[in-house]
């Protein structure tokens, strides 16, 4: 079982998101730690990408910060490499776009990253269909390509369920990232039709999660909650700052599932 797998053992897994780089990386640092002081189960890295389309604008303005700021793929490999010695632990995964990869060299990116330390990889921008030019690469390193489903998979949760690795990142709401209000999507009829198609594999929902009420509501069916555009929202309010504002707010949500 992989680790990720395994982080989703016998308990609701809370999955927070950040953009490396945002505000800086000692400031990603600091937050990595907190977060997995504060109960987080498995922890989403954002690689920043200039032209994030699966991302609203919280997400999108952290990437400007991030990028303005210089930050490398390579400068991000360090950063995981150095926590990844005080935090054993606790799978970590990230979300990037394939543009990132692929200008680095597919192969080259996996076999660094797992040397960094990463469990596994999410791009939200590669269909289901075009997976396997990249899903093999990280394969070979023994790291996850985690698939997303959307309101919008209908006949193709089925496909894409049996064949997931690590979890099924089940999208809440339609269009881009960003905190919501209300969230309307019929996700357990989603997390149902992974579930019959490939019962072993634990779904975690993203896209919107911001108040502990969701947490809840959204952890009473699936197995684990994803939390970003919130996050994200308090890093860019507090910047150097935002650590302490962070782990807080994790608890609380952690609390509630």
């Amino acid at each position: 079982m992989s680790k990720i797998r395994k982080a989703f053992e016998n308990k609701k897994a809370f999955i927070p998101f950040v953009t490396c780089g945002d505000p800086d990386i000692d400031t990603t640092k600091k937050i990595i730690k907190e977060l997995a002081a504060a109960g987080a189960d498995l922890i989403e890295f954002g690689i920043p990408f200039s032209d994030p389309t699966a991302e609203g604008p919280v997400i999108q303005a952290a990437n400007i910060r991030a990028l303005s700021n210089g930050v490398t793929t390579d400068d991000i490999f360090a950063m995981v490499k150095e926590i990844r010695q005080e935090i054993t632990d606790i799978p970590f995964v990230f979300m990037t776009y394939a543009n990132v990869v692929y200008s680095y060299g597919i192969e080259r990116f996996a076999q660094n990253a797992k040397e960094a330390g990463m469990d596994g990889i999410i791009l939200p921008d590669v269909p289901f269909e075009e997976k396997e030019e990249f899903a093999p690469f990280f394969r070979a390193v023994d790291m996850d390509f985690i698939s997303l489903i959307a309101p919008t998979s209908d006949s193709r949760v089925e496909m894409i369920a049996k064949a997931a690795e690590g979890f099924v990142y089940c999208v809440s709401s339609l269009g881009v990232t960003g905190v919501r209000s209300n969230i309307t999507t019929d996700v357990g009829g989603m997390i149902q039709l992974v579930r019959k198609a490939n019962p072993d594999i634990p779904c975690a929902v993203g896209f919107g999660i911001s108040t502990p009420e969701q947490a809840a509501k959204m952890a009473k069916d699936s197995d684990g909650v994803i939390v970003g555009s919130a996050i994200v929202k308090q890093i860019g309010q507090h910047g150097v700052d935002a650590a302490d504002v962070v782990a807080e707010y994790v608890r609380s949500m952690k609390a509630a599932m």
